[in-house]
């Protein structure tokens, strides 16, 4: 398993390097064939809130989905110890699902790739324009859209759970196995859950 370490506005010192390292490699014990967990600190300068002043976000990638964990603290190690916190705690979570819930995916999932960004254009004012999410925006405009696809195949209800549990989620677009139809699961208060389906005419 392989664990890389790295820092956005910010050093990691070789101290750091190794309690990363060493908290982690108990990782494979809840997840079977990991192959890479990709840790990233990022200091953020200026926050109202210096408890928010270094953010750590865990990836963990294997051959089933992509699990991921974030945390903010005032420090480096304490953002890190809380988002593996949260990781060991998604896991453990999703490991209680499969022994509940029978048939849940285990194969490979492929790897998720955002699309190329559209580059701008100016129009005939010399005015830059983008198209972004099929919107098209002049200038600096006010709009921000974050456009995404990922390559995904039918699940099941159970399997949607499971997915948004690994990815720390509130919730997660898939297509239903048994009706074919688009649904989102999502998050509901006291650890229930809800789940929409579209009807696409």
């Amino acid at each position: 398993m392989d664990i890389v370490v790295t820092g956005r506005h910010c050093s990691i010192s070789p101290e750091l390097k190794e309690l990363v390292t060493d908290r982690l490699a108990s990782v494979e014990r809840l997840r079977d064939r990991v192959i890479r967990v990709e840790v990233e600190f990022h200091a953020s300068e200026g926050t109202k809130d210096p408890s928010d002043s270094v953010e750590v976000q865990l990836t963990l990638r294997s051959k089933g989905p992509v699990v991921r964990a974030e945390a903010t603290a005032n420090d480096k190690v304490a953002a890190f110890e809380q988002a593996y916190d949260r990781l060991k705690t998604q896991l453990r979570k999703a490991a209680d699902r499969r022994k509940t819930h029978r048939g849940l995916r285990a194969g490979a999932i492929p790897e998720f790739q955002p699309p190329a960004e559209s580059t701008p254009e100016a129009d005939d004012s010399g005015v830059e324009t983008q198209n972004v999410a099929g919107l098209v925006v002049t200038g600096d405009g006010p709009l921000v859209v974050r456009e995404k696809e990922f390559d995904s195949s039918p699940l099941t209800l159970a399997q949607a759970l499971d997915e948004m549990e690994l990815v720390g989620h509130d919730f997660f677009l898939y297509q239903d196995a048994e009706s074919g139809k688009p649904s989102v699961v999502y998050r509901r208060k006291a650890y229930n859950y809800g789940v929409i389906h579209l009807n696409v005419s």
